[in-house]
């Protein structure tokens, strides 16, 4: 290499050494703030349904990878997407319509949420059960913790938006978790 291109090479030294240290996920968007909606239902999630006066209706279902529910006497609900308000009212709804009650009265209440999952530099990583008010550092301490390679800074969340579509973004440890997340920690650079 002649002293001319390595002239013009030494100013950029720096910074190519500085990219190359870089930590990974710097680049994905931050995670919005969450919201204070209600949960909406997806599939895997464990409901129970209760309708008074009518042990026949009354059971577990899960919500099914179509995004229903199956009752005997009604037939399919869809809950997926849904709040659990929401699919009281199109039980509720459904008994009207096939007269089985004149003024009916459901309940809807979820008994287990999709899991969520934590990958990466952490001791244990694989499928948890969700529980409310999870954050990314609660569901990195159920996989075992970070590992001694982990980023502990940030994480990559992987999210399925409203419009069905999985989205990556970086997340901090108190990052509220939502079922189905996929929590992502990353291996730092040296």
């Amino acid at each position: 290499m002649t002293s001319r291109r390595l002239a013009l090479l030494l100013p950029l030294l720096p910074a190519l050494g500085l990219a190359a240290c870089a930590n990974p996920g710097l680049d994905l968007p931050p995670l919005p703030d969450a919201s204070r909606s209600s949960y909406r239902l997806g599939p895997e999630d464990q409901l129970r349904v209760t309708v008074f006066n009518d042990p026949r209706l009354t059971g577990e279902f899960r919500v099914t990878d179509a995004g229903t529910i199956a009752l005997p006497l009604i037939g399919s609900i869809q809950a997926a997407g849904r709040t659990t308000a929401e699919v009281e009212r199109a039980v509720e709804q459904s008994m009207r319509d096939k007269n089985l009650f004149r003024d009916p009265s459901a309940a809807v209440e979820v008994m287990t949420y999709r899991p969520v999952f934590v990958l990466g530099q952490v001791e244990r990583g694989g499928q948890f059960p969700y529980q409310p008010g999870m954050t990314t550092l609660t569901a990195i301490a159920v996989a075992g913790g970070f590992n001694y390679r982990a980023l502990r800074d940030y994480v990559s969340l992987t999210r399925v938006t409203e419009e069905g579509r999985a989205q990556e973004f970086r997340a901090s440890r108190q990052a509220l978790l939502q079922p189905g997340d996929v929590v992502t920690v990353f291996e730092r650079r040296f």
